[in-house]
């Protein structure tokens, strides 16, 4: 029997949750259920992520829930060794790569995204993003 992999959330998908259709009033089974999948050590974030999430105003719903409700775990640090050296593999494919511009590679390599995809890497896990790869959109 092969384990599931774990899944590992950027923070597009908590915010787009919490301003849709699973707001915190409208639908907390939804972040119960996180929690819980947490537990089954089947649903992960990075340290990172948290930093963006609690980036957001500090009275809001999404920022109370992250602070007073996740477990440390959930957030697991990327300051190791493997998932560092996952992230250099990353930037340096995404540097090398001709079809998105330069302005969009510095975003990813500013953001929490590469480190998401090295943990996820890392712990054979899966990436959940509302995000969609378009290189030759004018947005960044």
């Amino acid at each position: 029997m092969t384990l599931a992999p774990p899944y590992f959330i950027d923070s597009d998908i908590f915010i787009t949750a919490k301003n849709s259709y699973y707001g915190f009033k409208i639908c907390p089974g939804f972040w119960k259920i996180l929690l819980h999948y947490h537990q089954k050590k089947r649903i992960y974030s990075i340290d990172k992520v948290k930093s963006e999430l609690l980036a957001g105003q500090s009275k809001e719903d999404l920022v109370q829930w992250v602070k007073e409700e996740v477990p440390q775990s959930f957030f697991l640090s990327v300051n190791r060794n493997e998932i560092i050296h996952a992230y250099m593999e990353i930037i340096t494919w995404a540097s090398n790569c001709s079809v998105y511009s330069d302005s969009a590679k510095a975003k990813f390599a500013k953001s929490a995204d590469g480190w998401l995809v090295a943990c996820a890497k890392v712990h054979n896990g899966v990436v959940v993003t509302n995000e969609k790869s378009a290189p030759n959109s004018k947005k960044i």
